[in-house]
C-alpha cells in the first residue's frame, strides 16, 4: 500500500523545490499553467479512450495532428 505514495510523494517534493526558486508571481503563473496542461493531458487521455480499436493512435484533433 505504501508503494501508492511514491508519485504523491514525488510531486510534492518538487513542488516544494520549485516553489522554494519563484517569487510569488511566478509561483502562481506556474501554478496556472500547470492546471492548464494537467486539463489538456486529461482531454487527450479521453480522446485516447475513444480511439478506433483498429488504431494504435490516439483520436487526435486535425488541428494538432501534426504534433504525434
Amino acid at each position: 500500500m505504501m508503494n501508492d505514495c511514491c508519485d504523491i510523494l514525488f510531486i510534492a517534493t518538487a513542488a516544494c523545490q520549485i516553489a522554494s526558486c519563484l517569487n510569488d508571481d511566478e509561483l502562481g503563473l506556474l501554478a496556472a499553467d500547470m492546471v492548464l496542461l494537467s486539463d489538456a493531458l486529461g482531454a487527450i487521455a479521453v480522446r485516447c479512450s475513444l480511439k478506433d480499436d483498429d488504431s494504435d493512435k490516439c483520436a487526435t484533433p486535425p488541428a494538432c495532428s501534426h504534433l504525434f
